[in-house]
């Protein structure tokens, strides 16, 4: 149960009308019942402290030194938008359907996925799944400021990193830390510092103790350079691909739009298309309909869309193809 100051804490704070310190020492009261095993419990704390908030209109606001750490955003993205294979999609919304029934699993001793790890090369649709869990779940997205958060004073980043951890267990959402090499490094590089090892050593132990009712998402564009003990701390990794030449000609159906003709030469525009990444295939359609729209015709053509395909090619290969 609750500790004796929590207690008194809950009370004067009541009394007090300090309603956000109330809410914060509540969700303190269900991460110790968690800890204790009672996750029944800390769930229907969790949830009454949801209900109140909304019914206040009032959110949990970022500690001064912790608003310069997260970007807050309201994701309005569903499944729909990803352009990926059937066995990606199935993976993602598995780890959707195991949130909205998080209850029922933890009735048979079971817990969700809520920590996922998402590999593969840029511009594959990485950031883009953590909008979609965020806009599926009705969740805010909390985007770690990798940039601000690794600093060069030795203690620092780990003290920060406490802090984001502290917010995660406060503040339900889906938490993202985009670029996640950058702490996640392997211990054993020679090139590393002692002071990163550290830093890697606390995200460690933070992300195994966490019990909050967030989801906590990690994307890396290097997956084969993470160390090794990260993998099992994840309930969940998906590795992103290129799109495949099917995959590609849907991101062109989905992105043209009204401005798609009539007839399209598919089988070039894929050949030209091969290699690239989702958003790329993405940036060179918006590219073709700007053209479009600034010499006020109403569909593209596939004569322009290849050649906005190959300037994206040839950012890589020094050449235009024709």
């Amino acid at each position: 149960m609750a500790t004796a100051e929590q207690i008194k804490s809950l009370i004067r704070n009541h009394f007090n009308d300090q309603s956000e310190q109330f809410f914060t020492t509540a969700l303190q009261v269900a991460a110790h019942e968690a800890k204790n095993g009672h996750s029944s419990l800390a769930h229907e704390i969790r949830g009454l402290v949801d209900k109140a908030k909304s019914r206040n209109g009032r959110i949990i606001p970022f500690k001064p030194d912790l608003s310069n750490l997260i970007l807050l955003t309201e994701p309005k993205e569903h499944l729909s938008t990803l352009v990926l294979s059937e066995t990606m999609k199935r993976r993602i919304e598995r780890i959707l359907r195991e949130f909205k029934h998080k209850t029922k699993l933890e009735q048979h001793g079971l817990s969700h996925r809520r920590k996922i790890l998402l590999a593969g090369p840029p511009g594959t649709g990485k950031t883009l799944t953590a909008s979609v869990l965020a806009g599926e779940l009705k969740l805010p997205l909390y985007t770690i400021l990798m940039d601000k958060l690794v600093t060069k004073f030795m203690g620092e980043t780990s003290a920060k990193l406490r802090q984001i951890f502290d917010f995660i267990q406060d503040q339900r959402g889906v938490f993202l830390f985009d670029e996640f090499d950058a702490i996640g490094g392997e211990r054993s590089r020679d090139n590393d510092v002692g002071e990163m090892r550290r830093v890697l050593n606390s995200f460690l132990q933070f992300i195994e103790k966490d019990t909050s009712d967030s989801l906590i998402v990690a994307a890396t564009n290097n997956p084969h350079i993470l160390d090794q003990a990260l993998f099992r701390r994840f309930d969940d990794i998906l590795h992103y691909h290129q799109p495949e030449r099917d995959e590609i000609e849907q991101l062109i159906e989905n992105r043209l739009g009204s401005f798609r003709p009539k007839t399209l030469q598919f089988k070039s525009i894929l050949d030209a298309a091969f290699s690239l990444s989702h958003a790329e295939v993405t940036q060179a359609c918006d590219d073709a309909i700007k053209e479009t729209i600034m010499i006020n015709k109403n569909a593209i053509t596939s004569k322009l869309l290849k050649q906005m395909l190959n300037e994206r090619q040839s950012a890589y290969k020094g050449t235009t193809r024709e």
